[in-house]
C-alpha cells in the first residue's frame, strides 16, 4: 500500500517547520518537502535580532537548522525535493516532486515570498554588504549612517520610518513625483527631520568597493544622472510570493498571495497557507511561526472531522 501522510508541508521555512512540529506532537504522520535547505528566506539573514529567545541574536541559517532539528526530534521527515505539480482538490492530496509522489490527507503551503529585486548589476553580490530588503531585520546595522529606501508604497514608507529612528539620514528614492503610500504615512514622514525625498528617480547603478558606497540615480523625466553617497540601500519595491505552482488551483489575490485568514484555511478543504505566502499585514519570522501553529491546529481539527464521517 502507498503511504498516506496525515500532513504534507510544502516549504521548510519557519512556518513549515512549526506546522510540522505541532502536527508531529499531535501524533500526525508528517513530511516536509523542501527544495534547498531549512529556513527559507530567513536562512539568508546573517543576524536575526527580533525573534524572541535569543538575547544575542542568531544567524538565520542556524535558526532554520534548529527548527528542522526540533521538528525531526518528534518524528517529522524531511525530503529534499522540488515540487513540480500539485493535486489538492480531493480528499487525498497528491504532490508530485522530482523525487517521486507524496500522498497526504492535509497539505500546508508554506513556500514563502521573495523580495522583488531592482534588477541592477551586482545586486545579488552586494546583499549583506550594503544591499538589504528588510528594514526591520537589518536596520540596526545602520545606526547613525546614511541610507536610501527605494520605493514609494506602504512597505517602503514603513521601512523609512523604522530607519529614520536609527540612521543619521534616510533618502526615499521613488520613480514618481508622489508616494503611493496611504496619507497617514505621509504625515509621519513629513515630521521626520532626517528624511529626504528624491522624486522621479530610479537606480541605474550600485557603486561599491568591497561594500556599497553609493548609488547612481537617473531622473526619469530629464534623463539626468547623479550620485548619492550611502552606507546602505533598502530595496522595497514589493514582494513576489512563491505561488506559481498553485495558480488556477487555489484562490489568490491580485498580487499572487494565497487568500487565507488567521486560521490559515484556504478555499480547499484540508489545505492551509502559512507564513509569507498568505494574505497578511506583517511578514516576519515570528508571524510565520504563529501561522504554522494555527495550520497544524486546524489540520488536526479537519482530520478529526473527516475521520468522524468515515
Amino acid at each position: 500500500m502507498e503511504r498516506i501522510y496525515d500532513m504534507i508541508v510544502i516549504g521548510g521555512g519557519p512556518a513549515g517547520y512549526t506546522a510540522a512540529l505541532y502536527a508531529a506532537r499531535a501524533g500526525l504522520d508528517t513530511v516536509v518537502l523542501e527544495k534547498l535547505s531549512a529556513g527559507g528566506q530567513m536562512a539568508l539573514t546573517s543576524q536575526i535580532d527580533n525573534y524572541p529567545g535569543f538575547e544575542e541574536g542568531i544567524d538565520g541559517f542556524e535558526l532554520g537548522e534548529k527548527m528542522q532539528a526540533g521538528a525531526e526530534r518528534f518524528g517529522v521527515e524531511t525530503e529534499l525535493a522540488e515540487v513540480q505539480e500539485v493535486y489538492l482538490d480531493s480528499e487525498i492530496k497528491r504532490i508530485v516532486t522530482d523525487s517521486g509522489e507524496f500522498l497526504g490527507r492535509t497539505a500546508v503551503i508554506s513556500t514563502g515570498a521573495n523580495p522583488r529585486e531592482l534588477g541592477v548589476e551586482k545586486e545579488q553580490q552586494l546583499v549583506g554588504r550594503g544591499v538589504n530588503y528588510c528594514a526591520a531585520c537589518d536596520g540596526m546595522f545602520y545606526k547613525d549612517k546614511v541610507v536610501a529606501v527605494i520605493g514609494g508604497g506602504n512597505s517602503a514608507v514603513a521601512d523609512a520610518m523604522i530607519l529614520s529612528r536609527i540612521a543619521k539620514k534616510v533618502m526615499i528614492v521613488h520613480r514618481r513625483d508622489a508616494l503611493r503610500a496611504t496619507k497617514v504615512y505621509h504625515d509621519a514622514l513629513e515630521k521626520a527631520e532626517n528624511v529626504e525625498f528624491v522624486w522621479d528617480s530610479v537606480v541605474s547603478e550600485l557603486l561599491h568597493e568591497e561594500k556599497l558606497t553609493g548609488i547612481k540615480i537617473k531622473n526619469v523625466k530629464t534623463g539626468e544622472e547623479s550620485v548619492l553617497e550611502l552606507d546602505g540601500v533598502f530595496v522595497s519595491v514589493g514582494r513576489a510570493p512563491e505561488t506559481e505552482l498553485f495558480k488556477d488551483v487555489i484562490e489568490m489575490d491580485k498580487a499572487g498571495y494565497i487568500i487565507a485568514d488567521e486560521s490559515t484555511k484556504t478555499n480547499l478543504p484540508g489545505v492551509f497557507a502559512a507564513g509569507d505566502v498568505r494574505t497578511k499585514a506583517l511578514r516576519q519570522v515570528v508571524t510565520a511561526v504563529s501561522d504554522g501553529a494555527m495550520a497544524a491546529h486546524y489540520a488536526e481539527e479537519y482530520l478529526a472531522e473527516i475521520s468522524g464521517k468515515e
